[in-house]
């Protein structure tokens, strides 16, 4: 059996069930058709959006568009340098990881046929991390790509935009036998349990990670982290509703 919990105490003394403090900066990068810095705690990420024309060649003649995502992580987001990617020559299998997760989160709230032939890709450059990155990405990348798609609208480009709903993202995870929302990295480093969730609006799930890193966890205990999740993901899509208005 999982060990009893232990008192609940966090870094920054937040309730088992809080999120950190959560801002959405519209219109961070002016080049980019779509852009916002998402902070979520000590966690900064800069997301932008990009239209080009055309798709990928399997796609071609299809009618169909295309949502994409790049995610890297600067030099000194970190305690001490990571050297780029770049540097190494070939992306590592956990940024290749998260790109597909960022991009299939979006492409699962955007109607392609909508869209029409056009690729939208979405950057998402870690400035700082204190855990909880992917889903940050998630969550910000969905409010550059709203805005991205609105002035396709207002250019007279599209009719009206193929963002069908939001779409958010956040971890919770088991430190010292408690469910914890929305874990820093002090928090995540400890987890016996890290979970990263992706809902859309109408509380469907698009994506539910649950990784047990050194005991299991009981169905009760996957049920209250859903629930926790759910709460927070609520919160986060107020804020993009926010981020969004004020873009307009």
């Amino acid at each position: 059996m999982p060990d009893a919990p232990s008192p609940v105490f966090r870094p920054d003394s937040r309730p088992a069930d809080s999120l950190r403090p959560v801002r959405i900066t519209p219109g961070f990068v002016a080049m980019a058709e779509g852009s916002v810095l998402i902070e979520t705690g000590n966690t900064r990420v800069l997301c932008n959006a990009s239209v080009e024309q055309g798709v990928p060649a399997w796609l071609r003649n299809s009618g169909r568009g295309w949502v994409t995502a790049e995610y890297g992580m600067l030099p000194r987001a970190t305690l001490t340098r990571t050297p780029r990617e770049a540097e190494r020559g070939k992306i590592g299998g956990r940024t290749h990881e998260i790109q597909r997760l960022i991009g299939r989160s979006l492409r699962s709230v955007v109607d392609m046929k909508a869209l029409g032939e056009r690729t939208v890709i979405l950057d998402c450059d870690v400035l700082q991390a204190d855990g909880g990155t992917r889903t940050a990405a998630i969550s910000g990348a969905a409010v550059a790509l709203a805005i991205a798609l609105q002035k396709l609208v207002a250019a007279g480009t599209l009719k009206a935009s193929p963002l069908r709903q939001m779409v958010a993202a956040t971890s919770v995870g088991i430190v010292d036998g408690n469910v914890l929302l929305d874990l820093c990295y002090e928090e995540d480093s400890r987890a016996t349990v890290d979970m990263n969730v992706v809902m859309l609006a109408n509380g469907g799930l698009v994506e539910t990670q649950a990784t047990a890193e050194k005991d299991f966890y009981s169905r009760a205990q996957l049920n209250e982290m859903l629930d926790y999740a759910e709460k927070g993901i609520h919160q986060l899509l107020a804020a993009q509703q926010s981020a969004i208005l004020a873009a307009l």
